[in-house]
């Protein structure tokens, strides 16, 4: 039922609640976040479908505030919504409560998605449009049929991650993506105007989305908006919601002095009493504004029951959709077979990836992801065969095109992944982490099950030149908390690190491969690569015997210790193979000391790039071997040489550095 009346009283309220939050908090962003009231109060009262004993209900729409600094904005209809205890709204920005700064996943009940950085939201709508569909072709849409909806402001659209992945979503034609844009035409240094003049409902159309302009504040029109968005069956949807800055404050509507700053006590009594509410009370919320948000729950947990009993009827009825349901809720891959690998045959880990990821297609039905335009070089195009693209006509393809789109890519797959029952992964090369970085430290933070695979992974690269040879790009990913980096040395330890990251339930994992043939290490010679999961393990040497010397090395360099340990005659050497540092920080202090004696000082690390962060592991009495600047264009066999990643000059430098004969 609609009142026009309790409405606008409603929406005084909120805009009172985020007035006094970031007072009290002597904190926060109340200009934003009251110019969107209008339209994220009319979709949570009227048209957000979720259960309101259960923020977790599987077939609940999505809502992501990109724009993640109106955060109080968000907890005011958390508080509403009955997910979020009104106390806390007291307690925002402050430790230990469940109203931080800018929304975080995990965290507060309700809360879809971390956001802040702007623009990564819309990445992060758009991967769960993607999921949707994805998981609605697989499940049927009488299991999966819910909508995204995404707030963004106008800082959102000026970061081009935004950009580039409402491109994705209208070549794609996601019709469940509603993307509502509060265009206050303002931002923290002044008005928009003096750093952007783009017409974005052009754009959009351009794009493929469907677009619609309307009042921001006119709740008539954003109810219209609405229901054509729900009803365009081919495109997404951008809403252009033309909106104030600090609507409802006494004097600063429009000003971009609230854009990050607190009102005063004065403005604050002030805009009460030009809203009608109560100036000497603070975080005012009546019940009858309460009773009157919450009239719709009766109609939401019958829609919930309804849904709840068909599913229990298909699960008892289907056996092959009860199989995929139980695939998609459990998180776990169960038992996967690997492909094996000859011995005499040298294999890039790149393409042993690849030959597991096509091996998969069949055993993990909802692992889905693409490469940034790089499928033969990332070696992910017999998995793009064999698990179909997905698109506008079908989907059932798990494989994404994400053209040359390395952040968006990132952005889309975390949004994939925490839209839930996906393993995302997406592939380009390693140079082209910078690009995604910060998607990845998204990934990490949010605490994702996202596998990004990075091919090309050295100077071995080769003629491509220094532009395409990753130096310190390793260094830069492993010292991202969270995130499980990975550098094996063949395709034997590249299945073990693949199923170590699909087993992983809230870690991300980082894949560095080979573009270059690798030797396949003979296990009936060394050890089982089970070894990887203790993230490095005694791959050369008698474990029971005090070495001389410890060689410590990773992916392609593996195969350089080992061969180096036999030019040092005389002398007893160990290898270690050290594919994920993260995992051997988890180890026992007995087992790191076992592989890693600290008595033994004679260290080498090797790897071809740069030799940031391998001081720990070499002591300060060791020697770190790698590359500490960019490099050239000329075949590969050319650089090794010119770098000295070879044996014979290897070996000369262990023996000048620790003065062996």
């Amino acid at each position: 039922m609609k009142n026009f009346n309790l409405d606008e009283k409603s929406v005084s309220v909120i805009r009172g609640l985020i007035m006094d939050g970031t007072r009290k908090a002597n904190s926060g962003h109340p200009g934003g976040a009251m110019s969107s009231t209008d339209f994220a109060y009319i979709l949570f009262r009227e048209f957000l479908k979720y259960n309101p004993e259960d923020p977790g209900w599987f077939d609940r729409d999505r809502f992501i505030l990109s724009a993640g600094h109106e955060t109080m904005l968000l907890y005011s209809l958390l508080v509403l919504q009955g997910y979020l205890p009104a106390e806390q709204l007291q307690q925002f920005r402050q430790y230990g409560s469940l109203t931080p700064g800018h929304p975080e996943r995990g965290l507060t009940p309700g809360v879809e998605a971390t956001t802040g950085p702007l623009g990564q939201g819309i990445g992060q709508g758009v991967g769960m449009a993607v999921a949707e569909a994805m998981l609605a072709a697989h499940l049927g849409s009488d299991i999966v049929d819910h909508y995204t909806y995404v707030l963004a402001g106008d800082g959102d659209l000026q970061e081009p991650v935004a950009l580039g992945s409402a491109a994705i979503a209208g070549h794609l034609g996601l019709n469940k993506l509603i993307l509502y844009y509060d265009r206050n035409a303002v931002q923290i240094s002044g008005p928009t105007e003096r750093a952007d003049n783009t017409n974005f409902e052009e754009l959009f159309k351009s794009f493929g989305w469907h677009v619609i302009r309307i009042n921001g504040h006119n709740y008539g029109e954003i109810r219209k908006a609405i229901i054509l968005a729900k009803e365009n069956k081919n495109q997404p949807t951008f809403i252009i919601g033309k909106t104030t800055m600090a609507r409802g404050s006494a004097t600063l509507e429009g000003s971009p002095a609230t854009h990050g700053s607190p009102f005063s006590p004065e403005e604050i009594i002030r805009s009460k009493i030009h809203l009608g509410l109560p100036p000497d009370q603070f975080f005012y919320l009546p019940d009858g504004i309460i009773h009157y948000f919450r009239e719709r729950f009766g109609d939401l947990t019958k829609a919930v029951t309804e849904w709840n009993n068909n599913l229990k009827n298909k699960l008892s009825k289907d056996k092959s959709f009860s199989n995929l349901w139980d695939k998609a809720t459990n998180g776990d891959v169960g038992n996967i077979v690997m492909p094996g690998f000859e011995l005499d045959k040298p294999v890039a880990t790149r393409a042993a990836s690849g030959k597991v990821l096509e091996s998969l297609v069949g055993q993990v039905p909802f692992l889905a992801g693409g490469s940034a335009d790089l499928e033969p070089s990332n070696a992910t195009a017999a998995f793009a065969k064999k698990a179909e693209d997905f698109t506008k006509t079908n989907r059932k393809g798990r494989n994404l095109a994400f053209g040359v789109r390395e952040f968006p890519m990132g952005a889309v797959l975390n949004g994939m992944a925490l839209h839930g029952s996906m393993i995302p992964f997406g592939a380009t090369f390693l140079v082209f982490s910078d690009y995604e970085k910060p998607a990845i430290r998204m990934s990490a933070l949010q605490k994702l099950k996202v596998l990004h695979v990075f091919t090309h992974d050295s100077f071995y690269v080769g003629e491509d030149g220094p532009t395409h040879q990753p130096i310190e790009h390793l260094a830069a990913l492993r010292i991202i908390p969270g995130l499980l980096v990975f550098r094996p040395a063949d395709a034997t330890e590249t299945v073990q690190a693949i199923k170590i990251a699909l087993n992983e339930k809230e870690r991300p994992s980082a894949l560095a491969l080979t573009r270059q043939g690798v030797p396949v290490i003979d296990r009936s010679v060394f050890p089982s690569a089970k070894g990887v999961e203790k993230g490095a393990y005694i791959l050369y040497g008698d474990e029971n015997e005090t070495p001389d010397i410890i060689l410590i090395a990773t992916g392609s360099e593996v195969h350089l210790a080992l061969d180096t340990a036999k030019l040092l005659a005389g002398h007893k050497v160990r290898v270690v193979s050290m594919p994920s540092q993260e995992l051997f920080e988890e180890q026992s202090a007995a087992y790191q000391n076992k592989v890693l004696p600290p008595k033994v000082k004679k260290r080498v690390t090797i790897e071809a790039g740069t030799t940031f962060g391998w001081e720990k592991y070499a002591g300060q009495e060791g020697m770190v071997y790698g590359l500490d600047h960019y490099g050239a264009s000329a075949p590969a066999e050319v650089l090794k040489e010119v770098f000295g990643f070879t044996p014979e000059k290897l070996v000369r430098k262990i023996k000048d550095r620790f003065g062996l004969a």
